[in-house]
């Protein structure tokens, strides 16, 4: 980079930060808080003011979000299904590589964990970490929704309600269950079981991490020196690396756990007892 080079990106970044802060002083008048910090937070977890009408019935936005990237999904997955794997070639293109590198992820994922009993579960965790990702990153394109009291909201990620994160911790939990009984009976549900605190360990650790990038983001946003620019930046990165984490995560303790339950079970064999007045055989010389 030359002087010359260097002047004109200091200048260009002058520029840029002198006209965040008239931004600042002309706007801030005109910047009316209706709520406090502690409402907002308070909201953003319990969605208390933000409920919308569905079918007559008052439900959280997460889980109109989970409709959404659900029907998404199946049409994305109907799609290429139809048009596009009977058109698959043996030299790859750009995404059929892609296609098949994500199901090769999952499905060695899945066979290194769990070596046994494994095609099910590499479908399953693909599955779960694609809503995952994809859920994850539902909320970075900022579909607007109204509630029931006429208020306009920005639909979540699915998994940033409770509800949604409890859901599919269960789920994955019944999933490593069917794991064990059908490899070892009432021993794999014992095995299974002994785990208790697994899908609440499950549920929270997706809950929390999705919550909170999102809260860190209505943080930024509540005061008016730091929402300019600065949202953008910390929504997507926090977005992304909860998707990308959350997924590798999830998907990695249900493929150990499974493969955990699933192993056959061997009886040891007993070791012989001594009789009793049997003569004690001395070693060869």
């Amino acid at each position: 980079m030359t002087k010359k080079q260097t002047c004109i990106f200091l200048g260009v970044v002058a520029v840029v930060i002198a006209a965040l802060i008239v931004g600042i002083v002309l706007t801030d008048g005109l910047y009316v808080k209706d709520s406090t910090i502690q409402d907002t937070m308070k909201d953003a977890v319990l969605h208390e003011g933000d409920k919308i009408s569905l079918f007559g019935l008052a439900v959280n936005p997460g889980l109109i979000s989970a409709f959404v990237v659900t029907g998404i999904i199946l049409v994305f997955a109907a799609v290429v299904r139809i048009f596009v794997i009977p058109r698959f070639k043996l030299v790859p293109g750009k995404f059929q590589m892609l296609l098949e590198q994500a199901v090769g992820l999952f499905d060695g994922l899945a066979k290194s964990n769990s070596p046994h009993r494994n095609d099910f579960l590499g479908a399953y965790v693909f599955a779960a970490g694609a809503y995952i990702f994809i859920g994850t990153l539902f909320e970075l394109f900022g579909v607007p929704a109204v509630t029931a009291a006429g208020m306009s909201v920005i639909l979540p990620a699915p998994l940033s309600d409770i509800n949604g994160a409890i859901a599919l911790g269960c789920l994955s939990y019944l999933v490593i269950l069917s794991g064990g009984i059908v490899s070892n009976k009432l021993r794999g549900v014992g095995r299974t079981l002994k785990e208790f605190s697994l899908p609440i360990s499950m549920s929270f650790r997706l809950f929390g991490a999705l919550l909170s990038g999102m809260l860190v983001t209505e943080l930024v946003y509540y005061y008016l020196a730091l929402s300019f620019v600065l949202p953008v930046i910390v929504g997507v990165l926090f977005t992304v690396l909860h998707a990308l984490i959350q997924t590798y995560v999830l998907t990695m303790l249900t493929t150990l756990f499974y493969g955990e339950v699933s192993e056959p079970y061997v009886r040891k064999p007993k070791k012989q007892r001594k009789k009793k007045g049997a003569p004690e055989t001395e070693p060869a010389a």
